[in-house]
């Protein structure tokens, strides 16, 4: 063993006699990364490639594009059966996911700590990717949501913009009562089997469907998820949402007028805009927020992060993604002004690059919006148990708009999860 050591010691020497260096050599291998949707995530990528070359001619990138679940679960098998073989050097991993993989494989992700400024970026993302106070994942790009408004409806019935600035859902019902009683427009739409709204509601509020070590299951004690359950049923029950049941029934929904608001991150942008007879004709206020004491009008619903793995070429894998996502104001220029995609790289904000008009929302600032409200988004512990948690309340908020009695429900709910997850 020393014999090889010793050999590709005097290899290195040789090369860097004859005008090369190892870390040039090392250049050469192929770096891989593995994401999903080519026109955000995967575009991102290209452009931090592109920026990356500049400085770093022989850096070789290849970008996988695959769908998320499948990434989930190629992840999963690999690291559980330890076998390395294959995987690549950076993964993109959803926030609401990237404990589950911290925890279950501590060993297997690359520390990032030493590679980009925590700083920099804000707080509730640095918590989603970090475990142990070590950083872990580089963070991306925020899915900080916004009240997308129809202005014209509002103003049809009656209010005006000022009326759904920071504002509480049980505010934004009343407004959504008479848009409807005026106009027979629906409030919002949600899909009954993703409960990304209800999600966005108690994140705003600092909750979450766990206790704060990310494991507890909290459900029957959780004011805000309660809340947000009543609140989503009166407005149900008052016949102000359209149920679709997929990505294209809800762009068709607001892209058509079947609603008069749109509650997402605010990478529902592209798809708002896409409407373009409807130019001029909408705004972006705050989130609304619950009515629980320190519930704030800032939250987030998605959003995703890097992860280099602790595998063969892990430094220069974490020196790319460091240098670009990590901390490079052309690159979160670029992906902004081409792909509408927002980071919460906070030295931006001390630069013009926000302070860009859009047309399509009457010259509104709402690249500048979003990034302050980004900065006001609880920091919340997503746990290991999101999704199998979030299956449990799916079935609940049935039972509840069925008539069920929620605190039965919820004492219900919470034993499911409390059984399954142990």
């Amino acid at each position: 063993m020393k014999k090889v050591v010793k050999f590709f010691a005097l290899f290195a020497l040789l090369l860097n006699v004859g005008g090369f260096t190892a870390s040039k050599v090392q250049a050469q291998e192929e770096i891989t990364v593995w994401a999903w949707d080519p026109a955000f995530n995967i575009r991102a990528l290209e452009v931090a490639r592109d920026i990356y070359l500049e400085e770093n001619p022989d850096f070789n990138l290849s970008i996988v594009d695959s769908a998320q679940d499948d990434i989930v679960s190629r992840l999963n098998t690999s690291l559980s059966s330890g076998v390395t073989t294959g995987l690549p050097n950076i993964v993109l991993i959803e926030d609401y996911r990237a404990q589950s993989f911290l925890q279950s494989y501590p060993d297997a992700f690359f520390p990032m700590t030493d590679y980009f400024n925590v700083d920099d970026f804000a707080e509730y993302k640095v918590t989603a990717t970090s475990l142990d106070g070590v950083s872990y994942g580089i963070p991306f790009d925020t899915g900080v949501t916004g009240l997308y408004v129809r202005v014209d409806l509002l103003e049809e019935a009656g209010y005006t913009l000022e009326d759904v600035t920071d504002i509480t859902w049980t505010q934004l019902q009343e407004v959504g009562q008479a848009i409807y009683e005026t106009t027979g427009v629906k409030l919002l739409s949600m899909d009954l089997n993703d409960l990304g709204l209800l999600r966005a509601m108690i994140n705003a509020s600092g909750a979450w469907y766990t206790e704060d070590d990310g494991l507890t299951p909290n459900i029957t004690n959780n004011d805000a998820l309660k809340e947000a359950f009543v609140t989503f049923k009166s407005m149900y029950d008052a016949d102000l949402v359209n149920i679709h049941n997929d990505w294209a029934q809800m762009l068709q929904a607001f892209n058509t007028g079947v609603v008069a608001t749109v509650t997402q991150g605010n990478w529902v942008t592209p798809s708002v805009v896409a409407a373009e007879d409807q130019a001029g004709q909408w705004a972006v206020v705050p989130w609304p927020k619950q009515d629980i004491e320190g519930s704030v009008n800032a939250s987030n619903l998605g959003g995703s992060s890097f992860y280099v793995l602790n595998i063969e070429g892990a430094e220069e894998a974490a020196a790319f993604i460091g240098a670009t996502v990590g901390g490079n104001e052309e690159f979160y220029r670029t992906i902004m002004n081409e792909i509408g995609a927002l980071g919460t790289y906070l030295p931006l904000l001390e630069t013009d690059a926000y302070e860009t008009e859009v047309e399509f929302f009457g010259g509104q600032h709402i690249y500048a919006d979003f990034a302050e409200w980004s900065g006001e988004i609880p920091s919340t512990n997503y746990g290991s148990h999101t999704y199998a948690i979030e299956d449990i309340m799916k079935n609940a908020l049935q039972q509840y708009l069925s008539g069920g009695d929620i605190d039965e429900v919820f004492e219900a709910a919470q034993q499911q999860a409390e059984n399954q997850l142990q």
